[in-house]
């Protein structure tokens, strides 16, 4: 009904308007939409461009993240390889060190009754020795491998000899230097073989527990305070560390140990040593020695960094009269050396050791040790050409054979003062043993003797100069070592306990004869060039 008035009123109202200008307008309109639709051929054109362009660029935009990924993978992958080098790399530390050393050696000897035979011996005239230039290299290779979380396993190995010398020569005055031996080799100068020193396993944190276990041959030589001249960090945790004036002695062993966590005593920590000094072989009729045996207890009851404490009960079970009888036949040519278990040892000590910082421009560190040891002879006797001679700390007389059980002391002390600044240790010690003191200290740093065990005094100074360069490695450093040693016996035997000592007055006294060349007084001057890496 609405739209028939609206479309009249709309006709008539065209009908009315002028012809012309319907026209004008109509063709304005068609050169606008003409002008418009070739605006939108064109807008479509670019549209198409861009769209083209947006196609190529999401093209390299998904090529370069494709790209990116690969390349991300890749860095992964690398990283991962990295880290798990790394982790091996972490598992895996080798270390070592290299020596060279120049001693300047010098000693007297009284006149003397040598042993020619079971019953038989000779007056030596009194006599100066001296070596005015013992050269020396001596290399050690270390090795630490992480196997797992709980189980470590480390190695040394020492190659240690004289200059011009391809074997070692034997020293005519001591049992503990007079030739190479289980307890002491790699640690006396022998030839150019690089050997074991140490093997051993670890097992940490058993259940859970701060306990541990350690097999193999043990690192038991350079116990602390010994290691102080030797300028060598010691762990005062160490699995099987041993207390210098009693032990240096490479022993194949054992140790079992606990290490609580007590607020009021830190760092404490105790231990079971077991060590094979000489093993027998098969027993026989011809054969009747047996094993001989090392137990002992090591108490640490505080170890910080400026205080240790330590405590040591050992023994020496069937002690041999030596443990190569091979080589000790050499000593009186012709003659037939009868070996034998001598009977058992007991050793006894107490040690303290720390430092005190900021002692005018330096650090000082000292240390005191102080021991007893206790022979328990058998009636067993070292023989020679079948007749029995020597037992456990005494000899045999026209009088019979009598074993009698001996007590002896020492005392080790001293101190080094380090000037940080300028790299500069300066270092004293005194040893002291009594007549019938018995140390097992074979593998000692010592070239006439181990001080550790000599029935006497010596006197030692030291200064260790570290050279200022960059170290390239954890443990590298290198230095110069100038020290001197002089030793003044005051009875025979030092680091021997087959055989009563002797004192120096009492010599010329056949029944007082000696196997081995006794010294009145000794002296070292040494330096030693250290590298270590």
């Amino acid at each position: 009904m609405m739209k028939r008035p609206l479309l009249s009123v709309a006709c008539t109202t065209a009908l009315l308007m002028p012809l012309p200008a319907f026209s004008v307008d109509q063709a304005t309109l068609v050169k606008e939409i003409a002008s418009l639709s070739k605006q939108l051929d064109e807008l479509k054109k670019q549209m198409q461009a861009l769209q083209q362009e947006q196609s190529a660029k999401d093209d390299r935009f998904a090529t370069v993240e494709q790209k990116a990924q690969e390349t991300e993978q890749k860095v992964q992958t690398v990283v991962k390889k990295e880290a798990a080098a790394e982790k091996k790399a972490s598992n895996l530390e080798i270390s070592g060190d290299y020596r060279f050393r120049f001693d300047r050696m010098a000693g007297s000897a009284p006149s003397y009754y040598q042993v020619t035979g079971a019953t038989t011996a000779s007056l030596m005239p009194a006599q100066d020795y001296r070596n005015n230039s013992l050269l020396t290299n001596r290399f050690g290779l270390n090795v630490k491998a992480k196997a797992t979380e709980d189980f470590t396993v480390k190695a040394r190995l020492l190659m240690y000899k004289g200059w011009g010398e391809e074997t070692y020569t034997a020293s005519p005055f001591f049992s503990d230097k007079f030739y190479s031996f289980d307890g002491n080799v790699g640690h006396i100068p022998k030839d150019d073989i690089l050997r074991i020193d140490q093997a051993y396993a670890t097992w940490s944190a058993i259940g859970g527990a701060p306990v541990w276990f350690s097999v193999g041959r043990r690192p038991s030589t350079g116990g602390i305070p010994t290691n102080l001249r030797q300028n060598i960090a010691k762990d005062v945790s160490d699995t099987a560390g041993v207390p210098g004036l009693l032990v240096d002695y490479a022993f194949d062993g054992a140790t079992l140990g606990i290490a609580p966590d007590i607020e009021k005593l830190p760092g404490a920590y105790a231990k079971f040593c077991y060590g094979r000094g000489f093993d027998s072989g098969f027993t026989s009729t011809s054969n009747q020695l047996k094993d001989v045996h090392f137990v002992g207890v090591n108490m640490v009851p505080y170890a910080t960094d400026n205080l240790r404490v330590e405590l040591q009960w050992d023994r020496g079970s069937n002690i041999f009269a030596f443990p190569e009888t091979a080589t000790m036949n050499t000593v009186i040519p012709g003659s037939t050396f009868t070996n034998n278990n001598l009977g058992n040892i007991d050793q006894y000590m107490i040690g303290a050791s720390g430092k005190i910082n900021n002692v005018g421009s330096g650090t000082l560190n000292l240390f005191l040790s102080a021991a007893i040891s206790k022979s328990h002879p058998n009636s067993n006797l070292m023989g020679i050409n079948g007749t029995g001679v020597a037992g456990l700390m005494y000899n045999c007389t026209p009088m019979g054979c009598a074993p009698q059980n001996k007590t002896g002391n020492a005392i080790y002390l001293g101190g080094r003062y380090d000037v940080e600044s300028i790299g500069t240790k300066f270092g004293l010690e005194y040893n002291h043993g009594s007549k019938n003191w018995i140390a097992f200290a074979p593998a000692s740093d010592d070239m006439w003797t181990a001080k550790q065990g000599v029935h006497g005094n010596v006197y030692e100074a030291y200064l260790i100069h570290e050279i200022n360069s960059k170290p390239l490695s954890k443990f590298g450093k290198a230095q110069f070592r100038l020290g001197y040693q002089y030793y003044d016996f005051q009875y025979t035997g030092s680091n021997n306990w087959v055989g009563a000592p002797v004192g120096m007055d009492a010599l010329n006294n056949p029944l007082n004869a000696q196997m081995l060349t006794p010294l009145k007084n000794a002296s070292d001057v040494y330096l030693t060039f250290d590298v270590a890496f």
